[in-house]
């Protein structure tokens, strides 16, 4: 049995981490953050060499809360000797593997990260809680039990990776063919480079860093999208005000039913491709194609998959696909599969003890409050788990450390962290004169 804590954060992504960050210097709060990992590690099957983030490096931890924090990705640059290289390879854009390193080097600082606890349950216990947790070795076998009383409580799980349920259904198959979600990319490199036809599946950055990579490998090569085109994420200005205060506090406003169909008209917002890696791909294809050599590659928009088997006898991956615009569908062959599906996010588990105090809608989703609750007594806090109630901001980097900020003046009942409230020139709702 622990003091009581202030905060118990469960999980340890950037979102958490970041968390963890911008309490370390409060006097005024006591953390601890639980996560079953070994260690912090970030997309590891997608650590692809050369890919960067899609947001500038000032959308790192804590710098658009605290500039002035020890704990910013340039003083990780200065601490590891890489401030002035960074400088001169004049690029806002750190690579993914230096944000993961950033996150680790950060990680080895706080001692209030706990590592390989699995939070099993988050109890009522008098006016706050009592998260059990076990602790667990590299197996995930159990070798103690632990209890952390606090007040608040912060679920930092973020989503899981998600596969269309005919993809799902063959990749659980005891004898299952070559079918992966791009989660695990890295993991499954060589066999699907080695396996002679791949096909990947979706419409965003994974996608395409994943066809880019096995591009110039050895066999055939599709790229499969329902999406009508092969969309570049909107990156101009006055659309990056959409990643704001003003618009969060809109779009929080509008009915259930709304913000679910505005999730799906606003894809491009943030799961597009970069503008330079479309480039990069067609430029790729062109050089190929240019010294006369065979490109066997179909890049299918507006096709969705609507079911899949396993031809046991050939080994191939057959495809049932549905072209959208024709309302046609035919069959598809393959060898391996890779499907950039994305992720998605449910109420975890753990909280069963706790279920009547949590909030859900009526599609058993966290319905989650303006400030990031789902509780009434507003001591249940979510990370990342919000972008059906929150839109857009809830997965963005560049928003964390403003989540972060509200958190802990709830958590503080002050502004350790000053919040900009109002950052954007453009009025989504109705202006306030409107008569």
């Amino acid at each position: 049995m622990s003091p009581v804590y202030d905060i118990v954060g469960v999980g340890i992504g950037p979102f958490g981490l970041g968390l963890a960050a911008l309490a370390q210097p409060l006097p005024d709060v006591r953390a601890v953050f639980l996560d079953q990992a070994p260690q912090f590690s970030w997309h590891p099957g997608m650590m692809i060499e050369g890919t960067t983030l899609q947001v500038p490096f000032l959308a790192d931890l804590v710098t658009l809360a605290d500039p002035t924090s020890p704990y910013s990705f340039l003083a990780f640059l200065k601490a590891v000797g890489r401030l002035y290289p960074f400088y001169i390879r004049d690029s806002l854009y750190p690579l993914r593997s230096e944000y993961d390193e950033y996150c680790q080097w950060v990680a080895a600082q706080l001692p209030t990260l706990r590592w390989q606890r699995r939070v099993v349950a988050v109890e009522d216990h008098g006016e706050g809680f009592a998260v059990r947790a076990e602790v667990i070795d590299g197996d995930g076998a159990v070798h103690d039990t632990e209890t952390y009383l606090t007040r608040h409580v912060v679920l930092g799980v973020g989503a899981r990776p998600t596969l269309p349920a005919v993809l799902h259904r063959l990749a659980a198959a005891e004898s299952a063919p070559l079918v992966i979600h791009s989660a695990d990319y890295l993991f499954s490199r060589e066999k699907l480079r080695a396996c002679g036809a791949v096909t990947v599946i979706g419409s965003g950055q994974s996608a395409a860093e994943i066809y880019r990579d096995l591009l110039e490998s050895r066999g055939r090569l599709d790229w499969v999208t329902r999406s009508p085109r092969f969309f570049p994420m909107e990156y101009t200005k006055l659309t990056l005000e959409m990643t704001s205060p003003e618009y969060t506090d809109h779009y929080h406003s509008l009915p259930s039913g709304l913000r679910d169909r505005l999730a799906r008209e606003q894809r491009s917002l943030h799961k597009g491709i970069s503008g330079e890696l479309i480039d990069e791909i067609y430029d790729t294809l062109y050089q190929l194609t240019s010294r006369g050599q065979t490109v066997e590659t179909k890049l299918l928009s507006d096709t969705e998959v609507v079911d899949a088997r396993h031809d046991t006898e050939t080994g191939d991956v057959v495809l049932t696909l549905h072209h959208a615009q024709l309302d046609r569908s035919y069959e598809h062959r393959t060898r391996g599969v890779v499907a950039a599906t994305g992720y998605l996010a449910s109420p975890p588990d753990f909280l069963g003890p706790i279920a009547h105090r949590v909030r859900l809608d009526d599609r058993g989703r966290l319905d989650v409050a303006r400030r990031y609750t789902v509780d009434d007594a507003g001591s249940i806090h979510v990370l990342n788990g919000e972008e059906h109630t929150h839109g857009i901001t809830a997965p963005d980097l560049g928003f964390g450390a403003w989540r972060a900020s509200v958190i802990l003046s709830d958590v503080t009942n002050r502004e350790p962290y000053p919040i900009e409230r109002r950052i954007a020139f453009q009025t989504f709702g109705l202006p306030d004169d409107h008569s």
